[in-house]
């Protein structure tokens, strides 16, 4: 469950931003930086913390504008925006061959694996499940917002857009590294 750790802000602006987007924004950000300074303290390379930057990065940019203009119509539209970025830096991540999990999943995996096509591929996959996850989440919530539906079916949508690929990705790599290991024992 490490990889949870880096959602941390985005949980923490879900949590204080649907009452006060702009200190939901700045918590975020506080949070955010808090974590990445604590993981390069403890020497984790910055290219393994491509969402912590670009958790700081989002935040950083919608504190301003939450605290320049409270009432923007960007405030209720938080949660289909927070997701909605996180959806395009796991896209962009794969379309430059770096994962986002890659960079998670270093921090648990020896150094001698990390380049093993097993371990490649199984970056590939939850990394494309969190993107598709992040983007079906933000389609969702825009919608919900738009149609004032409420918190109810905000929430609910939130908690499957993160539950869904959390499960996966606890349970994915697993699977196939024994699928993996059955095919070249098959050989």
């Amino acid at each position: 469950m490490n990889y949870l750790r880096g959602f941390i802000p985005w949980i923490v602006f879900a949590a204080v931003g649907s009452a006060h987007w702009q200190w939901g924004a700045l918590a975020a950000l506080a949070a955010g930086a808090c974590l990445f300074s604590m993981d390069r303290k403890r020497g984790v390379s910055a290219d393994s913390l491509i969402l912590e930057q670009s958790t700081i990065a989002f935040f950083a940019v919608l504190s301003v504008i939450a605290f320049a203009a409270p009432d923007s119509g960007l405030r209720d539209y938080g949660g289909a925006l927070a997701t909605g970025w996180l959806a395009l830096t796991a896209w962009v991540t794969l379309a430059v061959r770096k994962p986002f999990t890659t960079g998670i999943a270093k921090r648990q995996a020896p150094r001698e694996v990390w380049t093993h096509p097993v371990f490649v591929r199984i970056n590939v996959v939850l990394t494309s499940v969190w993107a598709l996850a992040f983007t079906l989440t933000a389609a969702a919530l825009a919608v919900i917002d738009a149609e004032s539906l409420g918190s109810t079916a905000s929430i609910a949508v939130q908690v499957a857009g993160f539950a869904v690929p959390a499960v996966i990705t606890a349970r994915y790599p697993e699977r196939a590294r024994r699928a993996a290991v059955q095919k070249g024992a098959r050989r």
